[in-house]
């Protein structure tokens, strides 16, 4: 009997040893950057404006990634692994009633990210081109185009036009 207990509590040490201590991301999902200039380069915070954020969803319904924010200087978007290229229509509202859209394509490659057995697949990107209408805004910039977990690199540049 007391060698079967020994055996037993061998095998449970060997087992413990045996798990990874791989930290896997809780979401493996990646997002993009984007900051707020003005057209002049200066930092564009929208204080009063509001602006909304929607894209097409692959069955072809629409999504809303950003609602009715106002006072901010950037904002976060999760970027797709399942097309080549995203699309995200802007809708900025002022005091003055008036209403813009526009419309932002990201075109990338995904590249898949394998860490560990223990976790799922994850993809990284390279964003290889950017283009938006210009309604309201001016242009908008790659400004690094590597994604991946890190949350702290800003991606994109959008200079809105002079709206006042």
């Amino acid at each position: 009997m007391r060698r079967i207990v020994v055996v037993l509590f061998l095998t449970l040490i060997i087992l413990l040893a045996a798990c990874t201590s791989i930290d896997c991301p809780v979401q493996n999902k990646v997002y993009t950057n984007y900051n707020l200039y003005k057209s002049d380069g200066s930092v564009d915070t929208l204080t009063v404006d509001t602006l909304t954020i929607v894209t097409k969803v692959a069955d072809g319904t629409l999504d809303t990634l950003l609602n009715q924010s106002t006072g901010i200087t950037y904002f976060e978007l999760d970027i797709s692994h399942t097309q080549p290229e995203d699309e995200f229509y802007l809708f900025l509202n002022d005091t003055l009633g008036n209403a813009y859209k526009d419309t932002i394509r990201v075109r990338k490659e995904d590249l898949p990210h394998f860490e560990s057995v223990d976790c799922g697949m994850s993809y990284f990107h390279k964003l290889t081109s950017v283009s938006n209408t210009k309604y309201i805004l001016d242009s908008v910039v790659i400004s690094n185009p590597n994604v991946n977990y890190d949350t702290n690199i800003e991606h994109f540049r959008i200079y809105f036009k002079a709206r006042y």
